[in-house]
């Protein structure tokens, strides 16, 4: 870094956090569009059957957005800390702040915000990301905020998970979130399959597919804890350590598909014991066939029972 007039090439205006990320954000628009496109014509669907519906399409929406969104989520990994240190390079200004490490699968995510934010004539929040995703270099991304002047707990942590670091965090977490994200893209990809298997007749192959489904994000967290097994470098910002703890993201993943277990299990094992219930869940329809008008039931032309009439007991006679 080099002086500009006397001063550090800090940013020259305040900085402010940034809210959702715009991937997720998107992920999140999209299947509340579907959401609220099926609400609208779930009025539409008679009897029971629209319960039926009603569950099985939100739920299985809920699945989908879920596989989609925590991989573009920073939640995966997080830690805190309030602490008192040092705010800018070459000077021995200090200052108080909380300050937050977020991980997620493509990268990490870096809070700084002052308590109060307003200290040393300067508005103190920052919200920094660096990621290592496929085609991306953290390297470089580092060498950027170097350059821009972050300050000081910023560069500190970003600089613990560069690839040349001796605390190894950066080839931890970046193979582990690409097997993490890469099986969570088969368990996408397995729910689509599942959806269609279940809308057609073999409930049998649709819940194999939901069991997959699950599976294959038990698999994602599971490649995300393997980090746990590895001794990790301790982050120290002043005399506060900051230590870290699975996020919401990780959480969600796993009950997610402990959850997709527990309804292909139900799936296959309806399939085994009592078809007919199943049939009677998946097409909710089934039980309203005899609250239909009786000029409009199909079943009647083919019962035993109704009377045929032949042509020379129906007749008719007009009057001109």
């Amino acid at each position: 870094m080099t002086l500009w007039d006397g001063e550090l090439p800090f940013y020259p205006q305040p900085r402010h956090a940034a809210g959702f990320s715009v991937p997720l954000l998107i992920v999140i628009l999209v299947f509340l569009t579907l959401a609220a496109s099926f609400l609208l014509i779930l009025p539409g669907i008679r009897g029971h059957s629209r319960w039926f519906w009603l569950v099985r399409v939100l739920l299985s929406l809920f699945i989908g957005a879920e596989i989609v969104a925590v991989h573009f989520s920073a939640d995966w990994s997080v830690g805190r800390a309030n602490t008192n240190t040092s705010y800018k390079a070459f000077s021995a200004a200090r200052v108080r702040a909380h300050v937050g490490l977020h991980v997620g699968l493509e990268g990490i995510n870096i809070t700084l915000t002052g308590t109060p934010v307003q200290q040393l004539n300067e508005t103190i929040d920052y919200n920094e990301q660096f990621t290592w995703r496929l085609g991306e270099d953290y390297a470089e991304e580092y060498a950027e905020a170097l350059e821009k002047g972050l300050p000081d707990p910023v560069l500190y942590l970003a600089e613990k998970f560069t690839p040349s670091s001796p605390c190894g965090l950066y080839r931890q977490y970046r193979l582990a979130g690409h097997f993490a994200s890469a099986t969570l893209w088969v368990a996408f990809c397995l729910w689509l399959l599942s959806n269609a298997l279940l809308s057609m007749p073999v409930p049998l192959y649709g819940g194999l597919a939901l069991l997959a489904t699950g599976a294959f994000a038990i698999f994602a967290v599971l490649s995300f804890v393997s980090i746990a097994s590895v001794p990790l470098c301790p982050l120290y910002l002043g005399s506060t350590a900051i230590t870290s703890h699975y996020g919401a993201a990780f959480w969600v993943t796993l009950a997610t598909g402990v959850l997709c277990l527990l309804l292909g299990g139900a799936v296959v094992g309806l399939h085994y014991a009592k078809p007919s219930a199943l049939r009677t869940f998946l097409d909710g329809s089934v039980k309203n066939f005899g609250n239909q008008p009786r000029g409009g039931s199909p079943l009647g032309l083919n019962n035993p029972s109704y009377k045929q009439f032949s042509a020379s007991e129906a007749t008719i006679s007009t009057n001109l």
